[in-house]
């Protein structure tokens, strides 16, 4: 049994690597090659320094957080400290290992969260003072809190599970959890709506209008129909326009933000929410969601034989996958693993964008108005319009907004349509 799980990770993760490639739309626009962005087109000089300048500022924070995180996840899970915290956590108590699961879990993760605050509340410092946060310095700690409270229930159910698995079945209990693991995303997918995204903002349905009637419409067209256009209270956190789908079946919504709703042209509201509509017409959140669950399951079995090796127990401290004191360990190796898993990720989720952002052109036919919007996302969250190759090949889930706008250029020449015009203001002031 020793090897069992090696064979049935190598099984999910080429299983999972054949449907990505499958999957992914890796030509958005069948053969046509957008044109290279130039951000010079539609950013003024000044416009570009400024979004130089908040990056310069926001990056140190966002990315030693990171970095300083993962290194106390991984200080804890390869050195007997996590396992010495998980058991002095509990001993109140009486230690027993439900206990030690509970408290010491609670533990080590307050020891990582409180390890990064302070570069959290840097990073919220310069949001605010860019006026991308327009929430108090209370509403970001009420936020903290409650990111970390769901992170922490969730964590901490999944590893009293697997612990308690691993002490019922000590040999097969991988197997069992791979099929939880796979299951408990697929659930979470499409609970999400319902259970998290409540938590933080309140929503109501677009009220009646043109605005709206045009966007029921165009989800008939787009062969999504809905009854409603939620609008979330996004003003009352964030000065930056956004929209999104999320959910499954039953649960499925398309969400706006108040601030896109305010200030936005409709023609870009339209635009901004045929992307949204074309994630639903290709059903992106469930393939996400499958992807995940086979994701999840492999990692499950990965965990089954990296908690076999002496040398990985022995630097944690614990005996094995039935011993609390593992919980450091397992919180190491996910964190390494999504790590190294990151840049996939990053570029699936790219292409995937890119599809929605042709099925917005398709859609709406309005390029121009499509290009618009995007720079207006870019100066509202002052989004860095040609980042480093490394972070965004680690990091950037979403195309540049240069290259979004340059995939409307290539757009509007395959149709024959009216070329979109350079957007960058007369005069070069900043936006």
């Amino acid at each position: 049994m020793g090897i069992a799980p090696w064979l049935v990770f190598a099984v999910l993760l080429t299983a999972l690597i054949v449907a990505v490639v499958l999957a992914t739309p890796w030509d958005p626009l069948a053969g046509a090659s957008p044109p290279s962005a130039d951000p010079g087109r539609d950013f003024s000089a000044a416009e570009l320094a400024e979004l130089d300048a908040h990056q310069a500022r926001i990056r140190p924070p966002t990315y030693t957080g990171l970095a300083v995180g993962l290194a106390v996840t991984v200080l804890l899970g390869m050195t007997p400290l996590g396992a010495r915290l998980v058991t002095a956590a509990a001993r109140p108590l009486g230690g027993g290992w439900v206990w030690q699961v509970l408290l010491g879990g609670l533990a080590v993760l307050l020891v990582i969260r409180l390890a990064t605050i302070g570069f959290s509340a840097w990073a919220e410092a310069v949001r605010r003072a860019a006026g991308l946060s327009t929430r108090s310095w209370l509403g970001w700690a009420a936020d903290l809190a409650k990111s970390f409270g769901l992170q922490a229930a969730a964590t901490l159910v999944a590893l009293l599970a697997m612990i308690a698995l691993a002490r019922a079945l000590p040999r097969s209990w991988w197997a069992f959890g791979a099929v939880a693991a796979g299951a408990a995303v697929v659930a979470l997918a499409f609970a999400y709506p319902l259970i998290v995204e409540p938590v933080f903002n309140r929503f109501t349905p677009l009220p009646p209008g043109e605005l709206r009637t045009s966007l029921l419409r165009m989800a008939d067209r787009s062969g999504v129909p809905v009854d409603e256009i939620l609008e979330a209270d996004a003003s009352k956190r964030t000065s930056t326009l956004n929209a999104y789908v999320s959910g499954l079946s039953a649960t499925r919504r398309i969400v706006v933000f108040d601030t896109l709703t305010d200030r936005s042209p409709p023609a870009q509201v339209r635009s901004v929410v045929a992307h949204e509509l074309g994630h639903a017409a290709e059903q992106d959140v469930r393939d996400g969601a499958l992807l995940g669950a086979l994701g999840a399951a492999a990692a499950v079995c990965l965990l089954g034989g990296l908690l076999r090796m002496p040398a990985l127990l022995d630097r944690s401290g614990a005996s094995g996958p039935d011993d609390p004191r593992i919980i450091a360990l397992v919180l190491a190796v996910v964190a390494v693993a999504g790590l190294v898993s990151s840049p996939a990720q990053a570029l699936v989720s790219r292409r995937v964008e890119a599809r929605a952002d042709v099925h917005a052109l398709d859609v709406t036919a309005d390029p121009q108005a499509f290009a618009e919007m995007q720079r207006s996302l870019v100066l509202a969250a002052k989004a860095d319009p040609e980042p480093p190759a490394i972070l965004f090949g680690l990091f950037a889930s979403h195309p540049t907004g240069p290259q979004r706008i340059a995939m409307a250029r290539a757009w509007a020449d395959r149709q024959s349509a009216d070329p979109v015009d350079d957007l960058a203001p007369v005069g070069g002031s900043a936006g």
